[in-house]
C-alpha cells in the first residue's frame, strides 16, 4: 500500500508536468482511481453493451486499427485510421495496465485507455495539451477517474495566458456539458461501428464536437499544428 502510495505521488507531479506522458498519466490513473474503476464496471454490469464488453473483454490493437484502414474516410473507422495515421500512433504502443489487481477492473482500466483515441475523434478532440486536458475533464465528468481532474485541475498552468483562457472559459464548459450529455462512453461497442458514418454515430450518441480556437495570424507552433482527425 505504501509503494503504491508513493508511486502515485511521483507519478502524479510528473503527469501534470508532462500531460503528453501516457505512462505517468496512466500509473496515478490506477493507483489512485479504484472506486471509480470500481463504479465503472458496475455500470457496465448494469447495461446490456456494457455486460457483454466485459464478458467478450475486446481489445483496441494495431489488428483493430488495421481493419479501419480499410473504411472510407466518413466512417468512424477511416476517422480513426486517419487520426491515428498523422500523429503516427500506434494502439500497441499504449502501456499496460500493472497497478490494478483485479482481473475485471484492470481490464476497464485498460479498455478506458485504449478508447482514449476513440474520443478525441469523436469528439474532434485535438491532441495539443489545450485538447487533452479538455479531454481529460470530460473523461472526469463520465468515468469520476481522479487522474482526469488533476490533471484538468493543474496542468493548465503550463499554457500561455490565451490558450489558458480558451480552455477555462469555452473548453471546460464543453467538456462538462459534452460529458454530462453524451452516451456512457464505457458502454459502447466501438468495434461493431467502424463502418458507421461518423456525423450518423455522433448523433446516435449524443456526441457534442469540441470548440475550435480561432486561429491568431502568427507563425504556427507544433501544438497549433494539430487538428483532431
Amino acid at each position: 500500500m505504501l509503494q503504491k502510495s508513493l508511486l502515485s505521488v511521483a507519478a502524479g507531479v510528473g503527469a501534470v508536468a508532462f500531460p503528453h506522458r501516457a505512462d505517468l498519466v496512466g500509473a496515478v490513473g490506477e493507483t489512485t482511481g479504484w472506486y471509480a474503476l470500481r463504479r465503472m464496471r458496475d455500470r457496465m454490469r448494469r447495461d446490456p453493451t456494457g455486460r457483454d464488453i466485459l464478458r467478450r473483454r475486446p481489445r483496441i490493437t494495431d489488428d483493430f486499427l488495421e481493419r479501419c484502414h480499410a473504411l472510407p474516410e466518413g466512417t468512424f473507422g477511416g476517422a480513426y485510421a486517419k487520426f491515428m495515421g498523422r500523429r503516427k500512433f500506434n494502439p500497441n504502443d499504449r502501456p499496460p495496465v500493472r497497478f490494478v489487481d483485479d482481473e475485471e477492473l484492470a481490464y476497464v482500466a485498460t479498455r478506458s485507455r485504449e478508447v482514449h483515441d476513440l474520443w478525441h475523434v469523436l469528439f474532434q478532440c485535438p491532441t495539443t495539451v489545450q485538447g487533452e486536458l479538455a479531454l481529460k475533464a470530460l473523461e472526469f465528468a463520465q468515468t469520476g477517474l481522479p487522474m482526469a481532474a488533476l490533471g484538468a485541475a493543474f496542468a493548465p498552468i503550463l499554457l500561455e495566458t490565451s490558450k489558458r483562457e480558451f480552455l477555462f472559459n469555452e473548453m471546460y464548459p464543453w467538456a462538462r456539458r459534452a460529458g454530462a450529455r453524451a452516451a456512457d462512453l464505457m458502454c459502447l461497442d466501438y468495434e461493431n461501428e467502424i463502418g458507421t458514418d461518423l456525423a450518423e454515430l455522433r448523433h446516435k450518441w449524443r456526441i457534442t464536437p469540441a470548440p475550435k480556437q480561432p486561429k491568431r495570424p502568427r507563425a504556427n507552433t507544433d501544438e497549433d499544428k494539430d487538428e483532431s482527425t
